[in-house]
């Protein structure tokens, strides 16, 4: 019995992708959709996303973040900056990069797409956010800016 390669004959044709496969971006919607869902419930419950703090029962750099950007996006400006005093500043870039991400793996399949942003620019904005919020992290045990924020 011989192959259809073998014998001469073309390669079946690659078939289309399974609609709700992550090869389709059907498919990676529908993912992106569910873990978004899986996360916004988790939120909803009061539970603590960051790792860090649910290990060590202390803040991280970034804890309050998550409230602070509700509190953002319903106009609470003194409540989001109670949270965390950065939060105006890293709320939007989070989200912009979030919505980059999203819209390129439900479009492209690629996984942090936000990584390929390369550039001295982002480098420096990145190492210089990083540093303000281990300063804001560090000062708020000593008392600042409202103290530690609960976890």
């Amino acid at each position: 019995m011989t192959s259809p390669r073998s014998s001469g004959g073309s390669p079946p044709a690659p078939s289309a992708p399974a609609r709700w496969s992550a090869a389709s971006p059907l498919g990676r919607a529908a993912r992106l959709g569910a873990v978004a869902s899986l996360l916004g419930l988790w939120t909803a419950c009061g539970l603590p996303l960051c790792p860090f703090a649910i290990v060590t029962r202390h803040p991280c750099p970034g804890c309050g973040l998550t409230r602070a950007t509700f509190a953002l996006a319903h106009g609470h400006v003194a409540e989001a900056l109670r949270l965390h005093p950065l939060s105006p500043v890293v709320a939007p870039l989070v989200i912009a990069a979030l919505v980059y991400n999203a819209a390129t793996y439900v479009k492209d399949g690629r996984v942090a797409a936000a990584e390929s942003l390369q550039g001295a620019w982002v480098t420096r904005l990145g190492l210089a956010l990083a540093a303000a919020m281990v300063f804001v992290w560090i000062a708020r045990f000593f008392g600042a800016f409202g103290g530690p924020v609960p976890v």
